[in-house]
């Protein structure tokens, strides 16, 4: 008998990704045949992303797509499932009649009962409790040499601009032994690379053992693997404990690089956002950061054009990158979110105002990145090998400054193939744009 041929597409973030990781272990446990071309799949997956009007538009672009492959081609049914389907629940299946099927972010394990009922042609929708769901064995898709590993769900910061606490519930850590032995297991797999993530990766542990205990997860990782590299994202400043800096600090396997999205600097603004601690706060983090670890790589995000945003607290926002130099930063219009407090807030900004400021910070970031790549040249940099362009004649990978999927990336030349998810010295030799250029040493 023919085995059903199941596709995914998996969009968002990272945390999305070991979502579509878990169903797709669910299913192949169950026997099924898992395609990365979606024009012969039997049934197409659709895991969506819902945070922004930009993400939720992608989500219902691909879920057409689908559609119009189950017209045309030889699917014969779509599953949406995550935050897309968590969020409009009732009104996905009403809106696009195509889909056969429609699971909650906490219902993903019921991905082969969706896939049997499409195989049966009689529609399926699940909604779990959110505050149930925290992950389960996956089916790893990145390369061999890197993975993400969730310690955390959902979220309690409750910002007021953000729908995740709606969509994935309330913060709940990961208890500490099943993180590890994870990454056990993935360390086996031939992970050079752990990357931890969450919705706020600093609060972890404070609900499982009433206090954040990242480093102490960090130090367990250390002392437990041999991973060669372990990066934090989603990191709060309110958050980045002593503890933290410390353990990031002697810790040679732990990364200097952090992820901590401020998103404003303005006192007024970051209130209104809800945003916990204030300037002082992500000023004195900046600060004890770069004291401890002068090396570090700081990457951060900001919002533009939130709810009343004036000009002198746009501009309080460029004085403030312009003096701090971060070494990464993306910066995002707002985007306004129904059954958000900001969606009724007064003042809305005109879309071309959030654009325009938006450009001034990235134009302003490219100069400080152009500056800090130059100082680069000449320098010799530790390089996990991704794999070769045969455009360039180069290989390509990045050093611990740069983030998988996030930052740039180091192209180099060698005399002789080298193999993916290595390391290797590469001595840099010029600069292309947010890429750097190098040969091996």
């Amino acid at each position: 008998m023919k085995k059903t041929k199941v596709g995914f597409i998996s969009l968002g973030c990272s945390k999305n990704l070991i979502d579509t990781e878990v169903m797709l272990r669910d299913l192949h446990n169950a026997g099924y045949e898992i395609t990365p071309e979606e024009n012969e799949a039997d049934i197409i997956v659709v895991n969506t992303c819902a945070f922004t009007e930009s993400a939720k538009q992608e989500s219902i672009d691909s879920i057409l797509d689908a559609a119009w492959l189950k017209k045309n081609a030889s699917c014969k049914g779509i599953i949406v499932t995550g935050c897309l389907a968590q969020r409009y629940k009732g009104e996905v299946a009403k809106e696009i009649p195509e889909c056969d099927a429609l699971l909650g972010v906490a219902s993903l394990h019921d991905i082969v009962k969706a896939v049997k009922s499409v195989e049966n042609r009689k529609f399926y929708e699940s909604y779990s409790d959110t505050a149930s769901y925290t992950g389960g064995e996956r089916l790893v898709t990145t390369p061999e040499y890197m993975a993400y590993l969730k310690i955390a769900e959902g979220c309690d910061n409750r910002c007021t601009y953000c729908a995740i606490p709606a969509i994935r519930g309330p913060f709940r850590s990961r208890p500490m032994d099943e993180i590890i032995s994870e990454a056990k297991d993935l360390e086996k797999l031939g992970v050079k690379e752990l990357t931890l993530v969450a919705q706020d990766t600093t609060r972890y542990g404070q609900d499982l053992y009433g206090r954040y205990a990242l480093s102490d997860l960090l130090r367990r990782l250390v002392d437990e693997t041999k991973i060669e590299w372990i990066r934090i994202l989603y990191c709060y400043p309110d958050k980045i404990t002593d503890e933290l800096i410390d353990v990031m600090k002697n810790e040679p396997r732990i990364v200097k690089y952090i992820d901590m999205p401020i998103q404003h600097i303005s006192p007024d603004v970051l209130r209104r956002m809800n945003r916990h601690g204030g300037k002082e706060v992500i000023v004195d983090a900046v600060k004890r950061l770069r004291a401890a670890i002068p090396d570090i790589t700081l990457r951060t995000t900001v919002i533009t054009g939130f709810p009343g945003e004036t000009e002198e607290e746009f501009e309080e926002l460029c004085e403030y990158l312009k003096e701090t130099r971060f070494e990464r930063l993306g910066a995002f219009t707002y985007s306004r979110e129904e059954d958000t407090p900001a969606y009724s807030f007064e003042n809305q900004i005109d879309e071309q105002v959030k654009a325009d400021r938006r450009d001034v910070i990235m134009g302003m970031q490219m100069e400080i990145n152009d500056e800090n790549n130059a100082k680069m040249i000449g320098k010799c940099v530790r390089v996990l090998c991704e794999g070769f362009d045969p455009v360039s004649g180069m290989h390509y990978g990045r050093s611990e400054a740069d983030a998988p999927e996030i930052d740039g990336k180091i192209y180099f030349k060698c005399g002789k193939k080298l193999a993916e998810g290595k390391f290797y010295n590469v001595r840099i030799t010029d600069v292309l744009d947010y890429d750097l250029i190098g040969e091996t040493v």
